[in-house]
């Protein structure tokens, strides 16, 4: 049977596990010429009870849901500070937990916890959890865990998921101002064409004046607008989710991810977002021991666009075949040839995990400086062009107005004087 004890070592530090053993008397000698004085020994949950406690969190987590990146960044950081204090894993999970508010990701800390009490390994109990603790991570703690050295693994782990957050939180940013830019000036561009219009539209009815074609063709899109919104609203609404929905089908994501790169600046930036992410998450794994192979396998699994999917699929057959990395790299004009020569460089010195690692993290403080002077020059492009809309549709909307009174002023005037 499996039991769970609790005690301290010969050093005088508490301890928790959990043993197979036949029996209590058994178990506690056991652990008696491990050096551990137990204090509390009881029967641990099985492995079936286990499953159906993991199974039962899952299903009120919708099936491993509620982790983010900014949970699993301190969640590692914490760990990690803990663990290099020399705290107990349980102890210091529990003291995670205590920090924790309630919600998804506290519950499904609560059933780590307590697979690591029955005498799981912390990764094997990360694996129950596959959407909050994804395949590079696991095998970061995986890692650790076998080399003993595992706060520094939660510790490469927290500093890679925090850079990951910090640059889709710097491109989130850098989008919000020309959103919110196009937003209140489409509405407003709405507002005058369905609302203010139709009150000129009387003004000029009533005063008989000929349209010009401009002010003529916003009429009549302001009447369409109006007696047919029933249809024209869920049409929109319904294409807008339809392209959602396109985008993230298999077939859809595809086509938008080869639209992204094909577009100039912008797929620039995606194509070297992408490297630098690869590079990063290779590098990290390759300093922590994993095998090339697998490490490539594991940084697939961490990529998003389908074409540097490939560019891993091929370079693991290459390497099964007995090719160098950087040759296989060398043969994409996806990878900058400074990473070819970085890997290259690496090969030859046996350091390819800490050169990645360097690359990666210098492309990324590139990345940033670009996306802030795109967005810099980006902003004033977009006030120029709304600008200009919202100023044609004001003066189509004032145009016929002036032609009355310039008519009205270049008349005759009344005749003065007697008879």
């Amino acid at each position: 049977m499996k039991l769970a004890y609790s005690g301290f070592d010969m050093s005088g530090r508490a301890v928790q596990g959990a043993i197979e053993s036949a029996g209590s008397a058994e178990a506690s000698e056991a652990l008696r010429r491990q050096g551990v004085l137990v204090t509390s020994l009881r029967e641990s949950v099985g492995s079936a009870g286990a499953g159906d406690g993991v199974r039962r969190v899952l299903a009120r987590t919708g099936g491993g849901g509620g982790g983010s990146l900014t949970e699993l960044a301190g969640f590692s950081r914490q760990l990690s500070v803990l663990i290099s204090a020399k705290t107990p894993l349980v102890q210091a999970l529990q003291a995670i937990e205590r920090q924790t508010p309630p919600g998804a990701w506290l519950t499904t800390l609560t059933a780590m916890r307590r697979r690591v009490e029955e005498g799981v390994s912390l990764s094997e109990a990360m694996e129950q959890f596959p959407r909050q603790f994804n395949a590079v991570s696991r095998a970061l703690v995986q890692a650790g865990e076998a080399g003993g050295s595992l706060d520094v693994m939660l510790r490469n782990l927290a500093e890679l998921t925090r850079q990951q957050l910090h640059m889709r939180r710097s491109v989130v940013g850098a989008l919000v101002y020309p959103v919110a830019l196009i937003s209140i000036s489409s509405i407003v561009l709405v507002g005058l064409v369905l609302f203010v219009l139709p009150r000129f539209e009387e003004l000029f009815k009533s005063l008989g004046a000929a349209l010009p074609p401009s002010t003529q063709l916003l009429i009549d899109i302001s009447t369409f607008g109006r007696q047919w919104w029933w249809a024209v609203v869920p049409s929109v609404v319904g294409g807008v989710v339809g392209l959602v929905a396109f985008a993230r089908s298999d077939g859809g994501r595809g086509v938008v991810q080869r639209a992204l790169m094909s577009t100039p600046r912008v797929g620039m930036i995606v194509r070297s977002l992408a490297t630098a992410r690869i590079a990063r998450v290779l590098g990290a794994l390759l300093e922590a021991k994993v095998g090339l192979l697998e490490a490539l396998k594991l940084t697939r699994q961490a990529t998003t666009l389908e074409a540097y999917a490939k560019i891993l699929d091929e370079a693991e057959e290459r390497i099964t075949r007995g090719e160098n990395f950087s040759a296989t790299l060398a043969g994409s004009s996806l990878i900058p040839p400074a990473i070819v020569e970085a890997v290259a460089s690496g090969e030859r010195s046996g350091q390819i995990g800490p050169v990645l690692t360097q690359v990666g993290k210098f492309m990324d403080e590139d990345n940033e400086l670009i996306i802030k002077s795109l967005t810099t020059l980006l902003e004033p492009l977009i006030l120029v062009v709304l600008g200009v809309l919202i100023g044609a549709v004001a003066i189509a909307m004032f145009l016929p107005l002036f032609d009355l009174t310039a008519a009205g002023g270049g008349g005759p005037g009344p005749v003065g004087g007697g008879q």
